[in-house]
C-alpha cells in the first residue's frame, strides 16, 4: 500500500520540510545570498564544528560593526541622575544620550517639518530603528550578569558563541528586579531580591500562591528548546542546550533588557529587534505583542511558546522540539501567575494615577500638565495605568529617507501598541525596539515625531514627572 496514501499528512510534512530546506536563506551564513526569497528558514544542519568554527572567527568583525553604530548614535556614558533610582536604588540614567549631526540642535530640529528633516537628512542617528547586533543571524542574546546568575544557580549557560550582548550595563533594569504581587500587597518585594528561578522558585512563593500560581510560575521558570539554545548541531550554545524559560528574558516577571528579533515578520531586514517588555501590570492590558495585538494573555503565552521560540517557523520548531503547552491548564495556570505581576508602588501617585499635590514637586507638577496638555502624552497614555489599550502607528518614516542599517532596513514600522508607562523608570532602554537609552531621549524623540515644540524646561520638567510614575 502507498504510505502517503494510506496518511497522507506524511506526504504534506515531507513536502513542507522539503520546500523549507530547498528554498531557503542560508541564515547560518550571509555571506551566502538566497537564490529566491522564502518565507522558510533550512533545516539541514551543517557540519555543527564547522559552524562554530567560522562564528567564532566573525564574532569580533560584527561586533566591532556594532559598537561603532552605539558609538556613532549614542553618549553610552555612565551618568546617574540625582535623587532618583529604580525600585530597589539602580541608579536611572540622565541627559540626552542621541547624539546629533553636525550644525543641528534640538530646537531647530524641532521647527522644521518632517519633509525638512527628511529632505536635509538630519533625522538623529539613535532615532532610526535599532538593529539586533547581528542582525542577519538575530536571535535571543542575554545580559551578561543574567548568564552569570541562571549558570550560578541553575548550572545552565545561555553563552552564545558566536554574539555577546550588546548595550551597558548602566542602561539596563536593576538585576534581579523587585516583584510586587496585585494579591500580597502587603508583602512589598516578595523576591527577596534573589532572580526567581527552577532552583529557588518553590521555597520562595509556596505558602503564597495557591498551586495553580505556583505551577504556573514553575512552567515560567522551566527552559524549554529555543532556536539558538536546544539539543540539536543547529544552535549557539557550545553544548547542547535545555533551551531557555520565559523568566530568562522576563526575569522575576519584569525585564532584564534581554532581545531578540519578532518572529512574524519576513524578509529578514525588515523584522524589529525586540524590546522585552515587562509583564508588571499584565492583568490591566488588553492586547499582547508590540505589533501581534494578541487578545489575551493566554494567547501570549502560547503564541511565545510554539512560535516566538523558534522565529515564527513551525518546521524549525518540530525540528528543535517545541513544547506544546496544554491550553485548558498549563498556559492557563502560566497566565494566572503572570496576571499577578503588579506595577511599583508610586508613592507620589494618588489614586486617580495622577500626581498628589501636597507629594510632588513644582517641577513635577508641570511636568504633569505638560504631560496632559500641550505634550499630548496622554492623547495614548490614559491614567491610572498610562495605557489606552490601543495601538498607534507614529508613522515615524515621515522623516527619514528608507535606508539599510547594518542589516535592518530603516523602513515604515506600522502601529505599536500602547505600553503602560506605570514605573517606567525601572524598564529602560525605550521603544520597541530599545533604540531610546534614557527618558530624556524618549521626550525628545516624541517631541519631533508629536511636533510639540517643547522648551527646553518643559521637557525636563515632563522627565521629572515620568520618573514618579
Amino acid at each position: 500500500m502507498n504510505r502517503s496514501k494510506q496518511f497522507p499528512g506524511i506526504a504534506s510534512l515531507t513536502l513542507f520540510l522539503l520546500l523549507g530546506c530547498c528554498t531557503a536563506a542560508n541564515a547560518a551564513d550571509p555571506a551566502k545570498p538566497a537564490a529566491r526569497p522564502s518565507s522558510y528558514s533550512p533545516v539541514v544542519e551543517e557540519d555543527f564544528g564547522s559552524v562554530m568554527a567560522r562564528m567564532k572567527s566573525q564574532k569580533a568583525g560584527i561586533e566591532q560593526r556594532h559598537a561603532n553604530l552605539l558609538k556613532e548614535r549614542y553618549d553610552l556614558a555612565n551618568r546617574a541622575a540625582g535623587g532618583v533610582t529604580m525600585s530597589r536604588g539602580k541608579a536611572v540614567q540622565e541627559g540626552v544620550r542621541v547624539k546629533l549631526k553636525n550644525g543641528s540642535n534640538w530646537d531647530s530640529l524641532a521647527g522644521m517639518s518632517p519633509e525638512e528633516i527628511r529632505n536635509k537628512d538630519l533625522w538623529p542617528a539613535g532615532f532610526y530603528p535599532l538593529p539586533h547586533p547581528n542582525h542577519g543571524e538575530g536571535g535571543m542574546l542575554f545580559p551578561q550578569f543574567m548568564i552569570d546568575e541562571v549558570n550560578r544557580q541553575a548550572r545552565r549557560d545561555l553563552t552564545r558563541f558566536d554574539l555577546d550582548f550588546d548595550l551597558p550595563d548602566h542602561f539596563l533594569p536593576e538585576f534581579p528586579a523587585p516583584i510586587y504581587l496585585t494579591t500580597r500587597p502587603d508583602l512589598g518585594d516578595v523576591s527577596k531580591g534573589k532572580l526567581v528561578t527552577s532552583d529557588n522558585y518553590y521555597e520562595l512563593f509556596n505558602g503564597t500562591l495557591n498551586p495553580k500560581q505556583l505551577e504556573g510560575l514553575r512552567l515560567l521558570v522551566v527552559p524549554f528548546p529555543q532556536q539558538q539554545f536546544n539539543l540539536t548541531a543547529d544552535r549557539r550554545s557550545e553544548r547542547p542546550s535545555l533551551g531557555v524559560a520565559c523568566f530568562d528574558c522576563h526575569a522575576n516577571g519584569h525585564t532584564n533588557a534581554a532581545t531578540h528579533l519578532v518572529g512574524d515578520i519576513r524578509p529578514q531586514e525588515h523584522r524589529h529587534r525586540i524590546d522585552t517588555p515587562s509583564l508588571r501590570g499584565n492583568n490591566i492590558q488588553r492586547l499582547f505583542g508590540s505589533q501581534r495585538a494578541l487578545k489575551t494573555i493566554e494567547d501570549f503565552t502560547e503564541f511565545e511558546q510554539r512560535a516566538a521560540y523558534f522565529d515564527g517557523d513551525p518546521v524549525l520548531a518540530t525540528k528543535k522540539g517545541v513544547n506544546i503547552l496544554e491550553r485548558g491548564s498549563q498556559v492557563h495556570f502560566m497566565a494566572e501567575f503572570e496576571a499577578l505581576l503588579d506595577f511599583p508602588p508610586a508613592p507620589k501617585l494618588a489614586i486617580d494615577g495622577k500626581l498628589d499635590a501636597r507629594k510632588a514637586s513644582e517641577a513635577e507638577l508641570r511636568g504633569q500638565e505638560i504631560f496632559f496638555g500641550k505634550g499630548k502624552c496622554s492623547t495614548c497614555h490614559t491614567p491610572p495605568y498610562y495605557t489606552d489599550n490601543s495601538m498607534h502607528n507614529l508613522q515615524v518614516e515621515r522623516f527619514f529617507k528608507e535606508k539599510n542599517i547594518n542589516g535592518r532596513l530603516a523602513s515604515a514600522d506600522g502601529p505599536i501598541k500602547t505600553f503602560p508607562l506605570r514605573g517606567i523608570k525601572d524598564s529602560p532602554p525605550y521603544l520597541h525596539d530599545d533604540r531610546l537609552l534614557t527618558l530624556d531621549d524618549t521626550v525628545e524623540f516624541f517631541n519631533l515625531v508629536l511636533e510639540t515644540k517643547l522648551s527646553g524646561d518643559e521637557k525636563k520638567d515632563l522627565v521629572a514627572f515620568l520618573q514618579q510614575l
